[in-house]
């Protein structure tokens, strides 16, 4: 039975759908060319694929299709509440893409999407015109890998390369780049700026084993990020979002010791730390994604539209972590 499911398995990204608006641009060609033997397949709008009805997002996690698309509204986002904005007073968020190739378990992704496929927006270029627009008002903290993972991505579409570019050229601009892989070889050539932030989350080895299915390891992320340190970047440590798992401070406790016994603590920029949260709409509909999950069957709380643990839970998680990383780094780098 088991070889019968993986003959019926697609490849992923064996359909490509375009939009008759992204056909010709420069990014949908050099995308392409990854991946040749894909079936093609022009549409109107991405948005009668990806927002059609009774699709599965954790079945289409198995094999995601690629849907290539033009933005045209919505380019940039004012940074959500329950984001830490690090002090900064303009911070924004921006979707060059949409969705994640990695799988995990507690991702607010399968709560906010209809689709697991994947969408890319070609028409950069346009996004960067607004926060152009945008910067002649006010300075601005832009964090353009929310809902993705574009560091992963970077061997396909270098959007990476050009946002470094991009504010290379911006001095008032701040970037940061979250991600959870082990891509940085992708960015290696790039020389180090001081306006962009690279943010790795970091979990313990068996929460990412156990809920972060196709992310690289704890062990390649911290290779990624001591090149990353040693290249002359500045790095953002991210314990979040902090799981309410079993033996969860033995788990956090060797994750926190093996990070700061393998990176330098004083290169470290600075370390955020929150625990798991989502709004209660986006719970609703992973639960009944993933309804054999442990993880999710914690009887979370909701306040104002944000469901999380429970307070005492949460402060337990924050205080530990806290207390533990405060060991390594000064007071004023930790976020919480």
């Amino acid at each position: 039975m088991q070889k019968l499911r993986n003959s019926l398995q697609n490849f992923n990204f064996s359909h490509i759908y375009i939009e008759k608006s992204a056909k010709h641009h420069p990014n949908t060609e050099k995308i392409l060319t990854h991946f040749k033997n894909a079936i093609r397949i022009e549409i109107d709008h991405y948005k009668d694929v990806f927002n059609r009805g009774h699709q599965s997002f954790t079945l289409q996690k198995q094999s995601p299709k690629l849907i290539l698309a033009t933005k045209k509204d919505n380019l940039i986002y004012k940074g959500a509440e329950v984001c830490e904005d690090f002090g900064n007073k303009y911070f924004y968020y921006t979707s060059s893409m949409m969705n994640c190739i990695y799988d995990c378990e507690y991702c607010y992704l399968q709560g906010m999407y209809p689709s697991a496929n994947i969408v890319i927006f070609v028409n950069l270029e346009d996004i960067l015109t607004e926060v152009e627009r945008l910067l002649k008002k006010h300075p601005v903290y832009l964090c353009i890998s929310y809902d993705t993972d574009l560091l992963a991505f970077e061997g396909i579409i270098s959007f990476v390369a050009s946002w470094f570019e991009f504010a290379s050229q911006h001095s008032d601009l701040t970037i940061e780049l979250r991600t959870k892989s082990a891509n940085f070889n992708a960015i290696k050539h790039i020389a180090p700026l001081e306006n962009v932030i690279l943010a790795w989350t970091l979990s313990p080895a068996k929460v990412i084993n156990a809920y972060e299915a196709k992310t690289p390891s704890f062990t390649a992320r911290l290779h990624n990020i001591g090149e990353a340190i040693e290249a002359g970047w500045r790095v953002r440590l991210c314990f979040d979002p902090l799981l309410y798992v079993k033996d969860w401070q033995e788990q956090y406790k060797q994750c926190i010791n093996q990070t700061f016994e393998t990176l330098s603590p004083e290169k470290i920029y600075d370390v955020s730390i929150g625990v798991f949260r989502v709004s209660r709409d986006y719970l609703k509909k992973i639960q009944k994604e993933r309804i054999h999950s442990v993880l999710l069957a914690y009887p979370f709380e909701c306040n104002d539209g944000v469901c999380t643990y429970s307070e005492r839970h949460t402060k337990q998680l924050i205080d530990f972590v806290y207390q533990r990383v405060c060991r390594y780094v000064r007071p004023d780098k930790i976020y919480r």
